[in-house]
């Protein structure tokens, strides 16, 4: 009988790293975080357009050198940036507003970095480490647990980060205790990145307790100048020629980067949309919590799909969710309008696993990092290009108009159509490329 995955302490380590790394307490509260810091939604936009910018240039050499210097070393050095990027805004003064931009700046940059590094990285020490005991054919359920546990750290952070972000609910709960404490909006907007930042160093100390891996097909190559960086760049030419080579895989990056791209970018603006349907804030860590419980369901639909039914029927599966999820949005119901949010935000746990099940099966090892570097990479180049996109959308329709809040929230609600016509734009076309140029070279979707 073969052993479970989960007796290998690299596979135990590498879910506990995702869950510290991405249960961000924050989250539930993103967008109106930075408006509450001071800044516009344009500066969020371009903030985060920098962000997935900055990826695109570190993602795929990020990945070169985890296939030569170790997948572990680059984990390691995400979770420390990972700390600092964190640390700079949580314990940042506000009585400078002239500061608070550049320092989200840098912290934008620096969370690109750390998100470069382990992207690729850990995934491939993770699938390495099956490899290594003899389970390859059980990445699959690595994939539904290591949702599982994502879900339930998403319920965590999310249940909780938006709780200690309302002062009005503390004070509530001060008063219950006892105690005369009354907190503001400027002390209590701090919690959710506290506790952040606890969860950096967590995920800094999984690192340091993972067992480098190297492959066979690697262990003779470690006396020819592993750490050359000339191999770097060979290595991420030779796995960028590989992917345009191997229409398939093209094919899935091409789809993934679309539907990640778009529906990560409503994710990302989904507590503003959430005050525009008329939701109070103190509700915004719950509905998180029940997006992050689609985690315990939806990886075990995906892995069935993937493994019984054709790559075409997911990605068919996957584009109608998404549709139909946007463009329900973009009509703003009070509370309902929760609904089609929901089945826009459970496409990514599709798309996400539908990405990672079949470029892991497909990857040689010793690329395996690169290859899924340059998924990051466009990825991100999605993400990026539709935040620069958004924020001139958004300057143009601000053009001669006296700035205030209610404006914001006008053209906020005004433009969200865009990004359902955008979607339908773009998948007509890659469906296009793919019957016209990809199909006749690769297997059929």
């Amino acid at each position: 009988m073969q052993p479970s995955p989960f007796t290998i302490p690299n596979i135990r380590l590498f879910i506990a790293f995702r869950v510290f790394y991405n249960s961000r307490f924050y989250y539930p509260v993103f967008t109106i975080l930075f408006l509450d810091f001071g800044l516009t939604i344009a500066e969020f936009s371009i903030l985060n357009a920098v962000w997935a910018a900055t990826i695109v240039l570190a993602e795929v050499p990020s990945g070169a050198l985890a296939d030569i210097v170790g997948r572990k070393r680059l984990m390691v050095f995400s979770a420390l940036v990972m700390i600092f990027e964190v640390g700079i805004i949580s314990f940042m003064p506000r009585t400078n507003p002239a500061i608070i931009f550049p320092i989200f700046l840098l912290n934008r940059v620096l969370s690109g970095l750390a998100e470069a590094a382990a992207s690729g990285a850990d995934e491939a020490f993770a699938y390495d480490s099956l490899v290594s005991h003899g389970n390859a054919d059980q990445w699959g359920r690595v994939l539904e647990i290591l949702s599982r546990f994502q879900s339930i750290g998403f319920v965590v952070a999310m249940s909780l980060g938006a709780a200690i972000y309302d002062p009005v609910l503390l004070t509530k709960l001060c008063k219950f205790l006892g105690s005369d404490l009354i907190l503001t909006q400027d002390i209590t907007m701090r919690f959710p990145l506290y506790l952040t930042f606890i969860l950096a160093i967590f995920a800094f100390i999984a690192t340091l307790k993972m067992k480098e891996i190297i492959p066979e097909s690697e262990q003779a190559d470690n006396t020819e100048g592993k750490t050359d960086i000339k191999r770097a760049f060979l290595l991420t030419f030779k796995a960028g020629a590989w992917i345009l080579q191997t229409p398939f895989v093209l094919s899935v990056f091409l789809f993934g980067m679309l539907f990640d791209g778009v529906t990560r970018m409503v994710v990302t603006l989904s507590s503003q949309y959430y005050r525009m349907i008329e939701l109070p804030e103190s509700l915004f860590g719950i509905v998180g919590s029940v997006v992050a419980m689609f985690g315990l369901v939806i990886p075990k639909i995906a892995r069935s799909i993937a493994e019984n039914r054709s790559p075409g029927f997911g990605l068919f599966v996957t584009a109608a969710l998404i549709f139909t999820g946007l463009f329900s949005m973009s009509f703003f119901w009070p509370y309902a309008g929760l609904i089609p949010a929901f089945i826009t935000f459970s496409s990514m746990s599709f798309t996400g696993f539908f990405v990672s099940f079949y470029i892991n099966k497909i990857a040689a090892s010793e690329q395996r990092a690169t290859v899924l570097s340059f998924k990051g990479l466009m990825y991100n180049l999605s993400y990026g290009l539709l935040g620069v996109l958004y924020a001139l959308l958004l300057k143009s329709k601000k053009e001669g108009a006296v700035l205030s809040q209610e404006l914001d929230n006008k053209i906020f609600v005004d433009t969200f159509i865009w990004f359902p016509g955008s979607f339908v734009l773009v998948f007509i076309f890659l469906i296009l490329v793919y019957w016209v140029w990809l199909r006749s070279k690769s297997e059929k979707l």
